[in-house]
């Protein structure tokens, strides 16, 4: 339970999950981290906690460097549990000085409603100090800057900058769900690192596009000089090139850039019926040049789906009709989707079905209510909805009907 100094007099306190296997819905094949970061100056200083069940881990990694009564500053650049689980123990070992709590105008009040006079863990008597744009604090050597980033994921959402070091702590910004020994970028492999920052941000931070351009922009304007981004998930990006690179993808994912020569058709199946009609449309777009992939919601969890949903241009679903509805994994896809709403996409739905036929109705106007451009009305064609068994005539008919699908 060490300590690892990731800059001069600054340390990784943080804790590693490697068990975490969901995230709120959101499948975590690798475990998780959560990072904290202690700053050794005349004021002492940790910037967030960790989930509340590792937090022991994060005091022997602390106690490693100093006594943690000594901490004079905290910062909690995020109220989310697993940022603010850890912050009751800390508050308590600290509850002999007047350590001051440094947060955002919506950071106390997200604190305040999580560890209310009525929880076990009552804040009452922590020491706050609200903060906004252009705010900093001086901790002797070094200087913490503050800029608030709401929306991007809460509305509490600060970054924090030491341009001494040119340290970005940007909190869940940048984040991956990795559990690794390993601390840094370039051991895991950036291959890894940027996978996970995919789908991290693909299942979190997708809906925010627009703060996120905004806090992009800030960031751009101020003209911070960085070379290391220590997020509190995952991995720290600490190479010119990485932290080039996953602004770059920031910035493309924030704008809801597509590729244009990626489709994904997205399907569950009962008999194979509809499974067929996914692999016919997989012949056309690959007869088109177009690179696809195929996921199977039997075999594939709807978080994993999302990644190559927002990445991709076009985006096709596909299901049976079950009780004159849809199958129940792709009513929770296209459900999870609503939340995340992807956009700018080109948008298909197709199904089989016995004797009603609803499934590609719902899948439709599911996929308009995301606003996607839909220039192939599947009601409107019977081409998509194939009852029974597909023949080959079939499926041939379908792929015609995908003609002005491609652009």
């Amino acid at each position: 339970m060490k300590a690892r100094e990731i800059k001069p007099n600054v340390y990784w306190v943080g804790a590693v999950d490697w068990n975490l296997r969901n995230f709120h819905g959101y499948s975590t094949d690798k475990g998780s981290s959560y990072n904290a970061y202690l700053i050794i100056d005349e004021k002492i200083t940790l910037v967030d906690t960790v989930k509340y069940h590792l937090v022991d881990e994060m005091i022997e990694r602390i106690k490693s460097v100093i006594d943690p009564a000594k901490i004079d500053y905290v910062i909690s650049n995020h109220v989310e549990m697993d940022h603010s689980g850890g912050l009751p123990a800390i508050m308590k070992l600290l509850s002999s000085k007047s350590t001051t709590l440094f947060t955002s105008v919506n950071g106390e009040k997200g604190l305040k409603n999580h560890y209310h006079s009525n929880s076990t863990n009552n804040c009452s008597n922590w020491n706050f100090k609200k903060v906004v744009a252009g705010d900093s604090i001086s901790l002797g050597k070094y200087t913490v800057k503050f800029i608030p980033t709401p929306m991007v994921h809460w509305p509490d959402s600060m970054i924090s900058y030491i341009p001494e070091l040119k340290l970005l702590l940007p909190n869940d910004a940048f984040g991956q769900h990795i559990a690794s020994a390993s601390l840094y970028e370039d051991e895991v492999g950036w291959d890894i690192v940027k996978m996970e920052a995919a789908k991290y941000y693909a299942n979190i931070v997708l809906p925010y596009g627009k703060n996120v351009q905004s806090v992009l922009k800030s960031v751009s304007e101020q003209n911070l000089a960085i070379d290391m981004i220590a997020p509190s998930h995952g991995v720290i990006l600490r190479t010119n090139t990485s932290i080039e690179k996953m602004i770059h993808l920031y910035q493309k994912w924030s704008s809801y850039t597509a590729d244009d020569n990626k489709a994904v058709i997205v399907y569950d199946t009962m008999w194979g019926s509809t499974e067929k009609m996914a692999h016919a449309i997989k012949s056309f777009f690959e007869e088109k040049m177009v690179a696809t992939k195929m996921i199977s919601l039997s075999h594939t969890h709807i978080s994993d789906a999302m990644t190559d949903i927002m990445e991709a241009k076009y985006v096709l679903i596909g299901s049976p009709t079950l009780n004159n509805t849809i199958m129940p994994t792709v009513g929770a896809l296209l459900t999870y989707m609503k939340g995340l709403r992807p956009t700018k996409k080109i948008g298909f739905a197709f199904g089989s079905f016995g004797w009603s036929g609803q499934s590609v109705k719902h899948i439709e106007e599911a996929l308009r209510e995301l606003e996607f451009e839909m220039p192939v009305a599947a009601t409107a064609s019977a081409a998509a909805s194939i009852k029974y068994i597909p023949t080959n005539d079939d499926l041939e008919n379908l792929k015609r009907s995908l003609h002005s699908l491609v652009r």
